[in-house]
């Protein structure tokens, strides 16, 4: 059965829920996505995902050993999350088994472990999370590209937290944050397998009620530094770390997503079928890989990419990113690339709509961008028509990701 979007009303909010039916399998999956509710709406860094770990703590009546014991002995899954943009709940259970996952739903979000003990527990597995991200060099020249891209603003700060501000995040903190920002009217409910409409709405029903009714913010957007920065961060390492970005002013609500997709795939993003890997590893051997990826979310469209080097060939890795991205922007592409990149991208999509899941994750984001549902079937006919002509004008109209700022991790 293919996916749909229908609206349910909750109190006085219509909250859109995106369904498809599968029987092939006895499971039934449900996702709660709180909009405008991940690490982008922290008021401390980390806050989000702080809250998340602490409801993953269970309830405080059986504590978090209890409430999983619980769940384990269902064989059932209830856990949260969350990304730059939203907050996720996630319920899986056997069919058999689902009605009794919800119910362990309900319970969480009715007595969340609001204790010190679960909060200091929490923080003490972040903090160990943070003393090893201080070794872990991609992490630390990604973190250090956003905020050259992004100074000053939400996308630049370090959002999964600091070991200082963890520390200082309290239950009050966690609390304010999930009632303000977990309501029944920025949730858009994404549900599953082997049930029907009527049952999963009489599901929804049941949950989102608990919810408050929060204020619906509208989502910040940032863009890229066009500066063309390097900064270098001195660490006590035996490789160079390169992270690079650019703006890339292109928007999530074009109708030509399908020309980004195959420049995105050319320039970065194909692996050995890419300009990057071409020039950087097969060329000249100087990486074991190179990837960009062409980011267009609702809150900022941007280049990124990365690579690891020896330190000797740092500077001439780094000249070489730029040399064939400017190449790239400037000459366009050419017939025998665009020809490789249709007959992937046409070619592995059966692979991207196997399972229930990516159905169901690429009906919600056809969804959340605005576009029909379907989108992505017609930008693949797209793909399959369209000419080097057409790619080549909108390659070369996108002189600005050639703006590239640079992130290295190197020798102290």
């Amino acid at each position: 059965m293919a996916e749909m979007v229908k609206e349910i009303k909750i109190k006085d909010a219509q909250v859109p829920v995106v369904f498809e039916e599968g029987n092939f399998i006895p499971i039934v999956s449900l996702q709660l996505v709180f909009t405008n509710a991940g690490h982008l709406s922290n008021t401390k860094d980390g806050l989000a995902d702080m809250s998340a770990k602490l409801l993953n703590e269970g309830t405080k009546k059986e504590g978090s050993v209890g409430f999983a014991q619980k769940l384990d002995d269902h064989a059932v899954d209830v856990s949260a999350h969350v990304g730059r943009e939203s907050f996720v709940f996630e319920v899986s259970a056997l069919k058999s088994e689902f009605p009794y996952a919800i119910e362990r739903l309900k319970e969480l979000l009715k007595d969340p472990n609001y204790t010190d003990e679960a909060l200091a527990q929490v923080k003490r597995q972040k903090i160990g999370w943070l003393t090893q991200k201080k070794s872990d060099f991609d992490y630390i020249a990604a973190l250090k590209l956003r905020e050259t891209l992004f100074k000053g603003t939400a996308l630049g700060r370090p959002y999964d937290g600091t070991i200082k501000s963890v520390e200082s995040i309290t239950l009050d903190d966690i609390k304010n944050f999930i009632s303000t920002h977990l309501g029944y009217n920025n949730a858009i409910v994404v549900i599953g397998g082997d049930i029907s409409f009527p049952e999963a709405s009489g599901y929804v029903d049941e949950i989102l009620p608990l919810l408050p009714k929060v204020k619906k913010e509208k989502t910040k957007h940032f863009t890229a530094s066009d500066k063309k920065e390097t900064v270098l961060i001195p660490e006590d390492t035996q490789q160079a770390y390169i992270y690079f970005g650019a703006p890339f002013n292109y928007s999530y609500k074009e109708k030509d997503q399908y020309k980004a997709k195959i420049a995105e795939y050319l320039l970065g993003g194909a692996g050995f079928g890419s300009r990057l890997m071409e020039e950087i590893r097969v060329k000249r051997g100087l990486t074991y890989g190179a990837y960009s990826a062409l980011r267009r979310t609702k809150y900022a469209s941007y280049l990124s990419g990365y690579l690891q080097t020896k330190l000797s060939t740092q500077d001439e890795a780094r000249a070489l990113v730029q040399k064939v991205v400017d190449d790239f922007v400037n000459k366009g592409i050419t017939a025998e690339e665009l020809e490789a990149a249709k007959q992937f991208l046409v070619g592995s999509e059966p692979l991207r709509v196997e399972t229930l899941s990516q159905r169901l994750n690429r009906a919600f984001n056809e969804y959340y961008y605005g576009r029909p549902l379907g989108f992505s079937k017609e930008q693949l006919k797209k793909i399959e028509t369209v000419t080097l002509e057409e790619m080549n004008e909108f390659i070369t109209s996108h002189k600005e990701i050639s703006e590239l700022s640079f992130a290295i991790v190197t020798k102290k």
